[in-house]
C-alpha cells in the first residue's frame, strides 16, 4: 500500500510561481506522476518521474515551465511550476503505478493523494 499527501497548493497571480510537493510512504519504488483536474474537465497527466529519476514525461501543455522531482531519502516529489497562467488552474495529484512504466494514462495509476488546489489569477 502507498499513501500520497499532497502540499504547496495556492493562489498565485498569472505569471507567478509555486511548488508542490507530493510526501509519499510504503512501497515507493515505481514511478510518481502528477495529474490535474480543473472544474467540469477530466483528470489530465501533467508530469511523471521514475524511481531513479532517469526518465521523466511532461505534457506538452507544461513542457519548459513545469518541472518534475524526485529525493527518494526524504520520500518527495516535487512539481516547480513556474510562467503560470490561469489555465493551470485545477487541482493537482500525485499519484503512483505499481509498474515500472512512465505512463500518462489516469487509470494506470494505483494510489492517489487527496489533491492540492492551485488557482491562477489574471
Amino acid at each position: 500500500q502507498v499513501q500520497l499527501v499532497e502540499s504547496g497548493g495556492g493562489l498565485v497571480q498569472a505569471g507567478g510561481s509555486l511548488r508542490l510537493s507530493c510526501a509519499h510512504s510504503g512501497r515507493t519504488f515505481n514511478p510518481i506522476g502528477w495529474f490535474r483536474q480543473a472544474p467540469g474537465k477530466e483528470r489530465e497527466f501533467v508530469a511523471a518521474i521514475t524511481w531513479s529519476s532517469t526518465n521523466i514525461r511532461y505534457a506538452d501543455s507544461v513542457k519548459g515551465r513545469f518541472t518534475i522531482s524526485r529525493d527518494n531519502a526524504k520520500n518527495t516529489v516535487d512539481l516547480q511550476m513556474n510562467s503560470l497562467n490561469p489555465e493551470d488552474t485545477a487541482v493537482y495529484y500525485c499519484a503512483a503505478d505499481k509498474f515500472p512504466r512512465l505512463s500518462a494514462v489516469v487509470r494506470d495509476y494505483d494510489y492517489w493523494g487527496q489533491g492540492t488546489q492551485v488557482t491562477v489569477s489574471s
